[in-house]
């Protein structure tokens, strides 16, 4: 089946629109990335008014309806730009500027005398350079989560970008070669790559956000949302699959806390000491076990953290060093009254007799007890 060139043009103006349209839609339910998406809508339904243009630049004298159409569609590469670059916090307003107004300076120099050759050659560079740049941004990725979509948006944007360095450097000496007949026919793929870009690119965007917004719902449901910690659900989901990957080739310790006389420290000052203290404690227990352990808020004052590559010695060290600091530091005065919180600390080390991370815990909380009953503020050491 034969289709047209104007029939591929309406085509594109249509798909970038409807991109357009969805992009927008989709704002109101990514409120953290509503600016990006709307710049991004923006981009999309410039690049469809650039395409409209296209079809009625011979209407104007000389090489304007050329340069115009030209720059709205740069205008609407820049908006892609400019909405991928705020998902990762920065922006290229100043740069935007300086490049369309060398655009434009070219066109009314060089492009003057040079329609043709501005049109189909000189003028891809500036896209081939600003989809390169959109695809870094979309690669260096510092504020997208998405992994599969981002890798498909780059991708999408890299592709697009090498097509239109082919069009500036290469397609000149095969149009010299082989006539105006190859590149009415380059110009032709052109449409067609730039559907499946207009089509392709928004939609692996929105999926990003989408399973951005997926992830920071999963990780709500793993949070304690008073101490930013993980939750028991979570402790248990990634310390089992830290169990499985280390098996018995590293040591492995488990630290179980509980705050000592915690009621009575919300029965007497009240659940927003409570709260207090218990911020402070996990404040000190995260920045004392370092990034590769499994630390969660399991119940109520209850906390674990399991210690990959930590024999017992190292991670009793670990384990007084909390209780140290937290003695020291949760010191409140309430109406003039001293209030000093401890906790007491259970310690255990993966063996042969634990082969789970419930019975790891449970040796642990055997541990607890004794410290509890030895009257806490200590440390107590079980070793299977």
């Amino acid at each position: 089946m034969h289709v047209d060139l104007l029939t591929i043009y309406f085509l594109l103006i249509g798909t970038l629109l409807a991109s357009s349209l969805i992009t927008l839609w989709e704002h109101r339910t990514h409120p953290a990335r509503s600016k990006a998406l709307r710049i991004l809508a923006a981009g999309y339904a410039t690049l469809a008014t650039g395409c409209a243009a296209v079809l009625v630049r011979a209407d104007l004298p000389g090489v304007w309806g050329a340069a115009l159409s030209n720059l709205i569609i740069m205008a609407g590469y820049l908006l892609v730009l400019h909405g991928v670059a705020t998902l990762n916090g920065r922006q290229y307003r100043a740069a935007s500027i300086a490049l369309l107004a060398l655009i434009a300076l070219t066109w009314a120099t060089w492009g003057a005398r040079h329609p043709a050759d501005m049109w189909y050659y000189a003028s891809a560079f500036p896209i081939a350079l600003v989809s390169g740049m959109t695809s870094r941004e979309l690669l260096r990725g510092d504020g997208m989560k998405g992994v599969q979509s981002r890798h498909v948006a780059t991708f999408v944007t890299g592709f697009h970008a090498l097509f239109y360095v082919f069009r500036t450097f290469v397609l000149p000496l095969l149009g010299s070669r082989y006539g105006d007949g190859f590149v009415a026919l380059v110009s032709k793929i052109t449409m067609y790559e730039g559907v499946l870009y207009s089509i392709v690119l928004p939609m692996s965007l929105l999926r990003l956000l989408r399973e951005e917004t997926h992830g920071q719902l999963l990780r709500e449901s793993q949070t304690d949302y008073l101490t930013r910690l993980g939750n028991r659900r979570w402790f248990f989901e990634e310390g089992e699959r830290v169990m499985r990957e280390l098996g018995t080739s590293q040591p492995v310790s488990l630290l179980a806390f509980d705050l000592d006389h915690f009621k009575t420290i919300n029965d007497r000052y009240g659940h927003k000491t409570g709260d207090d203290v218990l911020k402070t404690f996990a404040d000190i227990a995260r920045s004392a076990v370092g990034p590769d352990a499994i630390l969660a808020r399991i119940g109520g004052e209850e906390f674990a953290a399991l210690l990959p590559g930590h024999d017992r010695l190292r991670a009793k060290a670990v384990g007084e060093a909390i209780a140290r600091r937290f003695a020291q530091t949760a010191t409140h005065k309430i109406e003039g009254v001293d209030l000093r919180a401890t906790v007491s600390i259970g310690l255990a080390q993966h063996g042969h007799e634990a082969s789970t991370l419930s019975d790891l815990l449970a040796a642990a909380d055997a541990a607890l007890y004794s410290a509890k009953s030895l009257g806490g503020n200590r440390l107590e050491m079980l070793v299977l």
